[in-house]
């Protein structure tokens, strides 16, 4: 078997990369830049967007009085996202295209980059159903319980879910099964090559037995999942996996590693040239995180069986992600560790759950999710100072080139999972 060779052969071939992708970058700035000053050139802006989220909030005012209104947050036609508020009978609008004028004020081109806050008014709202919410509707209608169609719609046309159900799966550890990601690209990309090899197959031995399977199916494929991305609007984790998806696969066609450093860095250098405001997306970070881990382990471990491989790794990914967990979101209960074995279920779930909606039976696994909701109703705030998620990060990049470090993480990563219990029980 021959041996698969490193991206980059020398130091000169990634400094050439490295500009190409500083070229890149240069030019997307420029784009957004120029957008930016069309958008502040003006005292106001006429501005497409759709509705991402939307909730009432009510305020006390100077006077004493309180005041209740709607918070609407849009990503608009030109990729930059925003809150607005809106009187407080304002009709729901999540999902749909409105029209409005825009007072983006002094803001700078840094929140242009991530997001601000902006007066507006609203000037028209596109009541015409899209696709996306007509499954969305569709979902409502199977479902007695509306958190169970919250979840759904978050999994299959990546919907913003309510804070408290954030806030319950968040305490499960399990937030990241509720953000399409690459888990589930990946589990879709299974499933789809498994429906379709047998058809290709059989068409391929008695029309074009000389093409290559592996790359036809993976073209096939790869068309289906952009068709996909599109529809959910290129959420920042699932573009991550998608483009590492093309890229890894480009990698194997031509005898590259695959599970290497190198394929990740150049993946997150390829996404950040092109799309800039990834950089500022929490998402997009958590996501590479993951991979970097499973990397991580696959490097250091690769001795190892694949059956131990495929047993370990969920346990290594939750550990050493739990640092970023705490830190982050800081809430912790004592089923959170079992979150190793439902994120192993959820790759049985997620492919079940769809088929059963394909043939009418969507309603079926209710029951379960009810109960797992209630699970989650418990929680206690642990926190994590960011000086020692500083310490974690640190150990970890130099976990890339010593083993002695990574047991020294795993130490650490353990500590914290100690020091969580500790304060819940």
């Amino acid at each position: 078997m021959l041996e698969r060779v490193s991206l980059f052969q020398s130091k000169r071939e990634f400094f050439i990369f490295f500009l190409a992708c500083i070229f890149i970058l240069t030019y997307s700035l420029l784009i957004e830049f120029q957008n930016y000053k069309q958008l502040t050139r003006f005292d106001s802006n006429l501005v497409s967007a759709t509705v991402i989220k939307q909730y009432t909030k009510t305020k006390e005012t100077k006077t004493g009085k309180l005041k209740t209104y709607q918070v609407i947050k849009l990503k608009s036609d030109k990729g930059f996202s925003f809150y607005t508020t809106a009187k407080k009978n304002f009709p729901n609008a999540i999902g749909k295209k409105i029209k409005l004028e825009l007072w983006a004020g002094e803001i700078t081109f840094y929140k242009y980059l991530t997001r601000f806050y902006a007066f507006s008014k609203i000037l028209d709202v596109n009541h015409d159903e899209t696709l996306k919410q007509k499954l969305n509707s569709h979902l409502s209608s199977v479902h007695v319980n509306q958190d169970i169609a919250n979840i759904y719609q978050a999994l299959y046309t990546a919907s913003p879910l309510p804070k408290e159900l954030q806030s319950a799966f968040s305490t499960l550890g399990v937030s990241h099964l509720l953000a399409i990601s690459g888990f589930h690209l990946g589990v879709l990309s299974i499933l789809l090559f498994f429906l379709l090899q047998y058809p290709y197959r059989f068409l391929q031995d008695r029309y074009f037995p000389f093409r290559n399977s592996k790359r036809d199916l993976f073209i096939i494929v790869s068309i289906a999942l952009l068709a996909y991305l599109l529809f959910l609007d290129s959420p920042d984790s699932l573009l991550r996996a998608f483009a590492m998806l093309i890229i890894g696969f480009i990698l194997y066609d031509r005898g590259i590693k695959i599970v290497s450093m190198q394929t990740l860095l150049l993946s997150v250098m390829l996404l950040l040239a092109l799309f800039p405001r990834l950089l500022f997306g929490l998402g997009f970070w958590l996501s590479v995180s993951g991979v970097f881990y499973i990397f991580l382990f696959l490097i250091h471990f690769k001795y190892l069986s694949k059956i131990w491989q495929f047993i370990l790794v969920p346990f290594w990914v939750y550990i050493l992600m739990l640092p970023f967990s705490l830190a982050i979101f800081s809430s912790f209960s004592l089923y959170h560790p079992l979150s190793i074995i439902w994120t192993s279920l959820f790759t049985i779930f997620y492919p079940l759950s769809i088929f059963l909606h394909v043939i009418g039976f969507g309603n079926l696994l209710d029951g379960v999710l009810e109960g797992f909701i209630r699970l989650g109703n418990t929680q206690i705030m642990v926190p994590l100072e960011f000086t020692w998620l500083a310490l974690h990060v640190t150990l970890s990049f130099l976990g890339i080139w010593k083993k002695s470090f990574i047991w020294l993480l795993l130490f650490y990563s353990f500590s914290s999972l100690i020091y969580a219990i500790y304060h819940v029980a």
